[in-house]
């Protein structure tokens, strides 16, 4: 059996206007200045906690704590339409359907994004068959802790060299490596091809089309002996 890993934001949807808008609505609710949109993206994968560590370094833990609810808060409440600000990257409900079915392969989810942002979409996809393990930033240190990977392999007793991680940022590489799994970096998210190249992908694709010969590459890469 194989496990295959996706990260969530930026690899399965593009989330960044929802983001934004919470992030920016967090920063001015307290009366300080929102981050530029450039900033916010490129914390996309973190934990909340780290991220406002990143983007508001100055401040103290407890007004970070207090951004971190308001951000949140907004994400959830604000007149956001999953339609609009959660939106499936192309070919991506496809190619999820092609790999659920086959039956030597298990899908998970690792993701900074909450179980509760997890159940919404997989309400809205009907996913909930398809994937097999979901590791959410509620039960893990944020990535690039391979906390998410190590459980998922744990809870479907595939080995490290029959699984890969496919994600948008650096932090989703370094998680793989760090797990010692594969690293598939795909471009169509929030971190550039080289920042991923520099992290350590094995492979790097830039459509959803790729995404099945890829798996077979880096699985076959992992087997082969330096």
């Amino acid at each position: 059996m194989k496990l295959v890993i996706f990260d969530c934001d930026g690899t399965i949807v593009d989330s960044q206007a929802g983001i934004v808008m919470s992030m920016d609505h967090a920063f001015r609710s307290l009366g300080l200045p929102p981050p530029l949109r450039a900033q916010t993206l490129a914390v996309v994968g973190l934990s909340l906690p780290e991220a406002f560590a990143a983007l508001a370094p100055e401040t103290d833990f407890d007004l970070r704590t207090d951004l971190a609810e308001r951000y949140k808060s907004a994400f959830r409440d604000l007149n956001h339409d999953p339609a609009e600000t959660e939106i499936l990257f192309p070919n991506a409900k496809s190619v999820i359907a092609a790999l659920a079915a086959h039956d030597d392969t298990i899908l998970g989810i690792a993701t900074g994004k909450s179980r509760r942002g997890v159940d919404r979409l997989f309400d809205r996809e009907g996913w909930h068959d398809h994937f097999a393990t979901i590791q959410t930033a509620d039960d893990h240190p944020s990535k690039p802790h391979p906390s998410m990977i190590l459980r998922a392999m744990a809870e479907t007793g595939v080995t490290a060299d029959n699984t890969v991680m496919i994600g948008d940022t650096t932090y989703d590489i370094a998680m793989a490596r760090a797990a010692g799994v594969g690293a598939i970096g795909v471009t169509w998210g929030y971190h550039h091809r080289s920042e991923l190249e520099d992290a350590g992908a094995h492979i790097i694709i830039s459509t959803y089309d790729a995404v099945p010969g890829a798996i077979e590459t880096v699985l076959t890469q992992l087997k082969t002996p330096a």
